[in-house]
């Protein structure tokens, strides 16, 4: 084993009961000992808490799952959403400075804020637009100055999996209520599984080389119509939907939202590919794959209204 790897890994994941975490816990490798915080067993923006238990947890490395990634809403709840996204990541740098554990956080494409037509390289500054994206660039920038050199923050994009709200589960739902739906054509980024994304974050935990942010998403572009129509697609190819849908194109002026997003928001993923040796699979491939444990897990050949 090389001296860039960590010989003895227990984990905490916090935010364990959401899409990326269950994800994580999940697919957490043999013989490694992972504690599983979900927001109802640690609320990260309680200071005294997030010291406590990871005091007592005492883990070597921390994956930060939790997140308030409600985009619009935040324009609403603006308090709430950067006690989560900068207090909470500032909280748990801190306990993780306390305990010597590294700590690795997830952030977002959002720090962006799409207004050119290149990938976005880690060293790009960021230029957040909404609230929840400034909240999270904020948080970057506080477990970067507590945590330093043993903080890794990994930026991804447009993440979807079979568990929890995401973009591809309510477009199928949508496609089960509907005949027509109608979907931003405009935005530009790359769909990422979870899943895949875990496998990711796991292989950072085994580092002990990469400070500072980088950033990993699937391979590919689409805009959300070119998602969505995907989704339509497989679907129908896997039997999870039973009828014809119309996805029709509109622009992003033409649907109501409180936040604004990115025009443009790939990421470039290059340098973390040939730092953790993982090739990315295209977008296409991982979407098959997640219709595929939807299928599993539907027992019937639609797909449940939740």
């Amino acid at each position: 084993m090389s001296q860039s790897r960590l010989p003895d890994v227990n984990v905490v994941v916090t935010g364990a009961g959401g899409q990326l975490g269950s994800e994580l816990v999940a697919s957490a490798p043999p013989g490694w000992p992972v504690v599983a915080l979900a927001r109802g067993e640690l609320d990260i923006t309680d200071r005294d808490a997030v010291r406590s238990q990871i005091a007592a947890a005492s883990p070597t490395v921390i994956i930060n799952a939790a997140a308030y990634t409600a985009v619009d809403r935040a324009e609403e709840q603006p308090e709430l959403a950067r006690a989560v996204n900068a207090d909470g990541a500032a909280n748990l740098a801190t306990a993780a400075r306390e305990v010597g554990a590294r700590l690795v956080h997830v952030s977002t494409d959002f720090a962006f804020d799409g207004a050119r037509a290149r990938p976005y390289s880690p060293e790009t500054p960021p230029s957040p637009l909404g609230v929840y994206a400034r909240s999270k660039v904020e948080g970057e920038a506080r477990v970067m100055a507590l945590a330093g050199e043993s903080a890794t923050i990994i930026r991804t994009g447009w993440l979807y999996s079979a568990r929890g709200r995401n973009f591809v589960m309510t477009m199928l739902r949508l496609m089960r209520e509907r005949g027509l739906v109608e979907v931003v054509a405009d935005q530009i980024g790359t769909p990422t599984w979870a899943g895949g994304f875990a496998a990711v974050l796991w292989a950072a935990a085994a580092r002990s080389d990469m400070p500072g942010i980088w950033h990993w998403a699937d391979a590919g572009v689409a805009s959300r119509y070119d998602l969505a129509v995907a989704v339509r697609d497989e679907s129908q190819r896997l039997g999870l939907l039973d009828r014809p849908v119309d996805v029709v194109p509109i622009a992003t002026g033409e649907y109501p939202a409180l936040a604004p997003r990115p025009a443009f928001s790939v990421l470039d993923c290059a340098a973390t590919r040939r730092h953790l040796g993982i090739a990315a699979r295209h977008w296409s491939e991982s979407l098959h794959d997640m219709l595929v444990e939807v299928q599993g897990s539907a027992g019937s050949p639609t797909v449940p209204t939740p």
